[in-house]
Order: structure tokens, then sequence, then C-alpha cells
């Protein structure tokens, strides 16, 4: 495999570049530093908040460009490059889907923080893994800030439980299985492959100049925009059936493999 074109790596976080525990290994950040001074550029992209997404890369916040909430926040040097809000009149009609599904916590996504109603303990200590910013507002329905999404969390099956209520939206809105537990509704043009096209074009690169690396449905867009397109080893079957290659697990540290290939030929 010729990788010596590549200037643009871009990785998922939650199941591709964080491991089970949630962080990001220091062989990364080493892979990361030979890599930026030979001229490959790193892009994050993830379901998560930019604010805790730029927590788990403090080392290197300032210096990459972070898709957030899907592909409906970029940002670099906490500078906001695009956003692609939800448009406001399908709020109420989530939150009313959501309310009817037992064990479902919804989390309204601005840019700035998340709103959850804070009616669960429970969930909002798991919230703090992916947001690290965030307002308990008892009244969902009240919230005014401007939306990226709502992301939907069930305990157990966010395909099994969540997502049969929303498929029926997918006409008008991105309606992602976004993790194991997780289900995010957002704008049709919010997705990562959107955002990823878009910045593509700015840096003037073509789908054999970057390397992306997924595992699960919200990736699916991303992963097609590239020649050198990678499903983890614990990847989703759709992600592995779009991607072109696979490699190891997150638990294995599948990423590092790869751009250890890469840093030998670039």
């Amino acid at each position: 495999m010729d990788l010596s074109h590549i200037r643009m790596v871009v990785a998922d976080m939650d199941g591709t570049l964080l491991n089970p525990a949630h962080e990001v290994s220091n062989r990364f950040f080493d892979l990361y530093h030979s890599l930026r001074d030979k001229g490959v550029e790193f892009v994050a992209a993830s379901g998560r908040q930019y604010h805790s997404m730029a927590d788990k890369l403090a080392p290197i916040r300032d210096e990459i460009v972070f898709i957030a909430e899907n592909g409906a926040l970029v940002r670099w040097r906490d500078q906001t490059l695009m956003t692609t809000p939800l448009p406001s009149r399908h709020v109420g009609e989530i939150l009313r889907r959501a309310s009817g599904i037992r064990q479902a916590h919804p989390v309204l996504c601005a840019s700035s923080s998340a709103y959850v109603d804070g009616a669960s303990d429970d969930f909002l200590t798991l919230l703090q893994e992916y947001y690290t910013e965030y307002t308990i507002a008892p009244d969902l329905g009240a919230v005014t800030d401007p939306l990226m999404k709502v992301a939907i969390y069930h305990w157990e099956s966010s395909e099994q439980f969540i997502y049969p209520a929303f498929a029926d939206m997918e006409d008008t809105l991105k309606v992602k299985v976004s993790g194991s537990n997780w289900v995010d509704v957002s704008h049709p043009d919010a997705h990562k492959g959107h955002a990823l096209e878009a910045l593509m074009a700015q840096r003037g690169l073509g789908r054999h100049q970057i390397m992306v690396f997924g595992d699960y449905n919200n990736d699916l867009e991303m992963l097609a925009l590239s020649d050198y397109s990678f499903a983890m080893a614990n990847a989703h079957p759709n992600v592995k059936k779009v991607a072109r290659y696979e490699t190891g697990g997150n638990d294995e540290g599948g990423v590092e493999q790869v751009l250890e290939a890469l840093l030998r030929q670039v």
C-alpha cells in the first residue's frame, strides 16, 4: 500500500482513537508530532462535544481541526469554521418522541454547552465523560440556544430502542445511530462527511490524500470520502462494509498501527 501521498489523517474518537478507558495513548501523540513535522495534518471527528474532544487532545488542541457534534460544528484554535444547526422547529417533536421511550435521556447540544434535565443522577455521571460543559435545564423545551443536534442516550441499546422511534424522520433530518447507546438527530447536512468534504475543498485535497478511521454508523459518510478508509476490528458491520481496509481494535492501538506504517512512507 503506497501511503506516500497522504497529507491528512482523520480519526473518530470513541471506539477508534480512544481506548476502552476513553484515553488517547502516548504513542499516538508521539506519532502525531512526527507526522506533523512531515506535513501530515490531523483532524479529530466525533459525535462528542467540542470541549470534551479538546480536553482529550489537550496537548495538541491548538494545532488540529475538530469536527464535533457529528459534523454540525467545526472548530480550529477556538475559531468556529462551520456550523450546521438543527432547525428549531423540530426540537419539540424530537423531545416528545424521546419522552415516550423508557430509559431514554435527551441532550440538547449547543455550541457552547449541552442541556439536560438533570432527572437522573446516574445519567449525569455518565454524561460527564462526553460533555464537559453542560447545564441542567429542568424544562428542555424552554431552551432557546441554537442547537447543533439532539443526542439521545439509552442504557441498553440505541439501535433497538431509540432509532425505531425516529426512523421516519430521516426524510427531513439526519438520524444517526452514533454508538451502541446513542442516537443523534440533526440537520440533514450535519454529518462528518459533509464537514470533511468542506475541509478537503478548503485544503485542496483529493480522496487519495486523506486517511480516515472509524468504527460506527456516524463515520460512514466520511469513510466514503477516502481511498484509505480503515474500519476498526471492533467496528459496526456497516462500517466494515464501507471501509476499504481494516486495522486492529481500539483496545490494541489499531490507529497507531496504521500511523506507524504511514510514518515510514511519508
